[in-house]
């Protein structure tokens, strides 16, 4: 058995805390849980983000790629698009499984970091 049990939280560098909550609960609308001084905290199903300025160099380097689960990715890309999200590029077939699709589309948060749309469809 893994200790591992789960994802719990997840720390996302950002360069101005203010933009940053701003963007993430206005823009992308995950629910805000808390600020605490220089610490912002969403709910993503159940995952927390970390939003925060880094303490040192160590923390400053990107962030992971988080990968968004969105029910329709053609909807949510337009209407985030309509929101002025940055698109890497569109909304594409990643991979094929027996009876679904993974389909993605990357973007950049207000901070510059990259996130990921990602829709499973079935065949």
């Amino acid at each position: 058995m893994s200790l591992i049990q789960q994802i719990k939280q997840i720390y996302i560098p950002v360069k101005e805390l203010n933009r940053a909550v701003q963007f993430y609960r206005d823009t992308l609308e995950i629910p805000f849980l808390f600020q605490a001084g220089e610490l912002a905290f969403f709910n993503c199903g159940g995952v927390r983000l970390m939003l925060s300025p880094p303490e040192n160099g160590d923390f400053a380097k990107a962030s992971p790629i988080l990968y968004l689960s969105v029910a329709s990715i053609d909807h949510a890309y337009s209407q985030f698009q309509t929101r002025g999200v940055t698109f890497i590029d569109e909304p594409h077939l990643v991979a094929k499984m027996d009876k679904t699709e993974t389909w993605m589309s990357f973007f950049r948060d207000s901070e510059d970091n990259v996130l990921a749309l990602l829709a499973e469809k079935p065949i």
